[in-house]
């Protein structure tokens, strides 16, 4: 499930950076590890980054799928920098917080 413009975001990188992150969110939802990630601990317990190379850039996914029943995609970003942007990591945390707000909504009586 695509939080917020994170589908957009993701549709906007090229077409080998788009296929192989498709591959990694397939083998996520299968109960599987993504070939190369590592915690994002700094958006919200449970989060993840994807990490993806293509045409010699880097490409990467936020998400997590410990909460709900889904996979929640928040942000979808090329990186430009060794270290995450703080812009992106707020994205990905306002993506987090509206993830967790509308499955405790569906949750409610």
């Amino acid at each position: 499930m695509f939080v917020g413009g994170s589908g957009a975001d993701l549709r906007k990188f090229p077409t080998a950076a788009r296929q192989r992150t498709g591959y990694q969110l397939y083998l996520v939802q299968a109960g599987a590890e993504p070939t190369d990630w590592k915690p994002m601990s700094s958006v919200g317990p449970g989060c993840r980054e994807i990490r993806v190379r293509a045409e010699g850039d880097a490409y990467r996914v936020v998400y997590v799928a410990s909460i709900g029943d889904a996979v929640y995609v928040l942000h979808c970003f090329e990186k430009k920098t060794r270290q995450t942007p703080k812009a992106d990591i707020d994205v990905a945390r306002q993506r987090y917080r509206q993830a967790v707000e509308s499955i405790r909504a569906k949750e409610r009586p």
